[in-house]
């Protein structure tokens, strides 16, 4: 176990959130290195990183649907303060890269394939093989694009995966389960432009009271806030044909476990009602059978976003993740720029 088994610095806090987002935070994001790339049909992916030469490991993060690298300031300063450079990136459809749809606030994709191409696009730009130790961490619908990239690329090169809360199943009244995907395929089919899928709409910013994602009231009204500075950045629910190809990705996530081979954490919200928590726990089954290397910790009492939660949940999920990572990683020494 290297020296990275506990961190380096204390997280931030959310006793210190507004002070740290408007100081050290903020000059560290202005420090970030952004762009666009073309993907396989030309569409603009926007991509960010933080670097320093003292740094040998590296952490590529792929977030989840309605996400932005924006919302991600906190978690990408106190990873990089671990010693580690990051690299991310903002989905098609979404953030700051290409819109698809006409009506720019429906989460659509053509196909969910789309998704590992761009991911597999963005890392030929990345000189990975410079770093002693790769690790990818992912949340959400980042989990299940990160899986399929896993059990596509069997020469990734990374050497330990986490995921948080990943989409190993949505969260599908019981009796639709069975009819989901023939049944959205076909919802699909009957419009010719993407329409919302039902029972969604535009972007609407519920209460905290009322919000699904977390139990962190600062930390919520700082990303409500930022979408509003950037409106840009706003998007509602998804389309049908995203809930169909989810479905399909999904499926194809439970169907090749075998081919995920390298040390995998999953970080499940206790209360999460956004994902399915039995998919991730019939995944990590699956996967243990052909691969020991794949551990399951459930943070009891957390919502969905568990980047996002409040301290008691935020800090034993950063934790877990640093603590998998330096199990997974050769005995390397890093400095961090802060």
């Amino acid at each position: 176990m290297n020296q990275h088994s506990i961190p380096t610095y204390p997280y931030t806090q959310e006793s210190l959130f507004e002070q740290a987002i408007n100081n050290d935070i903020s000059c560290f994001w202005e420090n970030r290195q952004e762009g666009t790339i073309p993907a396989f049909d030309r569409k603009q992916l926007y991509w960010c990183r933080f670097t320093h030469p003292d740094h040998n490991q590296m952490i590529f993060i792929a977030n989840g649907r309605i996400e932005s690298t924006w919302k991600y300031q906190e978690l990408l300063y106190d990873l990089f303060r671990q010693g580690y450079d990051i690299y991310t990136y903002d989905h098609r459809g979404q953030g700051f890269s290409a819109r698809l749809c006409d009506d720019e606030q429906i989460g659509h994709v053509g196909e969910f394939d789309d998704y590992i191409r761009d991911m597999e696009t963005l890392l030929e730009h990345i000189e990975t093989k410079t770093y002693q130790a790769r690790f990818l961490l992912a949340h959400s619908m980042g989990g299940a694009v990160v899986t399929r990239y896993i059990q596509t690329h069997p020469r990734h090169g990374f050497h330990a995966m986490a995921l948080t809360a990943p989409m190993f199943g949505l969260n599908i009244p019981r009796l639709l389960r069975p009819i989901a995907l023939p049944l959205t395929q076909i919802l699909s089919g009957l419009s010719a432009k993407p329409t919302y899928a039902p029972g969604y709409q535009a972007y609407y910013p519920k209460p905290f009271e009322d919000n699904p994602l977390t139990h962190s009231q600062i930390r919520y009204q700082w990303f409500r806030a930022l979408y509003e500075e950037h409106p840009e950045l706003k998007i509602g629910g998804p389309s049908t044909h995203w809930v169909w190809q989810s479905l399909i990705a999904i499926r194809q996530c439970h169907q090749l476990t075998r081919q995920i081979t390298l040390p995998t954490l999953i970080l499940q919200a206790g209360e999460d009602t956004i994902v399915n928590n039995h998919a991730q726990d019939l995944f990590c089954r699956k996967v243990a059978k052909t691969n020991p290397q794949i551990d399951l910790v459930n943070i009891a009492g957390a919502k969905h976003e568990l980047l996002f939660e409040t301290d008691q949940y935020r800090t034993p999920t950063l934790d877990e993740i640093l603590k998998h990572f330096s199990s997974c990683s050769p005995d390397v020494s890093a400095v961090s720029a802060y």
